[in-house]
């Protein structure tokens, strides 16, 4: 890892530099089952990028290093924090900590009444999720949304989620808990 300065910020149009090799890296860590990350559109990464809806962490001499962005379901209701991924040289140095402390932030302006939740296998985002204030919760309690559901439907255990009606799968829905603001 460099020595240079590590910015977190909101993203802007400029940032579209950044969306082949954020793609790039979302691809790669879809292949790795711990991740539960899946596979994103060019299109929706440059579409969050330029409106606004998602966080990047970049050095201060412009290399991209990480980035997460925003989801709304049910009409504004819940906003998850979706495609967290960080540069694998930047991997276990706070800097997923860092991106997700900043895209809460940015969920509570944009959608300041919005349930803030995820669904997840990594270890890794859990304990992050825990330390911001969320906290493990049943699937009835996230959305209901059938366009959230579906795009479930790329994950490989994606026949579990269907076989137990969308109660419970591999992944641990966690909602941010408000009164627990820890950010």
């Amino acid at each position: 890892m460099s020595s240079s300065k590590i910015i977190v910020r909101i993203s802007n149009a400029d940032d579209l530099v950044y969306v082949n090799e954020i793609v790039r890296e979302i691809n790669k860590a879809s292949e790795d089952s711990a991740t539960s990350i899946l596979k994103r559109s060019s299109d929706l990464i440059a579409n969050k990028i330029k409106s606004g809806h998602a966080i990047l962490a970049v050095t201060e001499l412009g290399q991209w290093i990480g980035f997460c962005y925003l989801q709304s379901w049910s009409n504004g209701e819940f906003v998850a924090n979706c495609g967290l991924v960080v540069a694998p040289e930047y991997r276990r140095k706070g800097v997923a900590r860092l991106i997700k402390q900043h895209v809460v932030e940015l969920s509570k302006v944009i959608y300041p009444e919005a349930k803030l939740f995820g669904l997840t296998t990594s270890l890794a985002v859990m304990k992050i999720n825990s330390d911001l204030g969320y906290k493990p919760v049943t699937y009835s309690q996230i959305t209901s949304d059938d366009l959230f559901w579906l795009g479930c439907s790329q994950c490989p255990n994606y026949s579990i989620l269907q076989k137990r009606e969308r109660k419970n799968c591999l992944c641990t829905a966690m909602m941010y808990q408000k009164e627990l603001e820890t950010v």
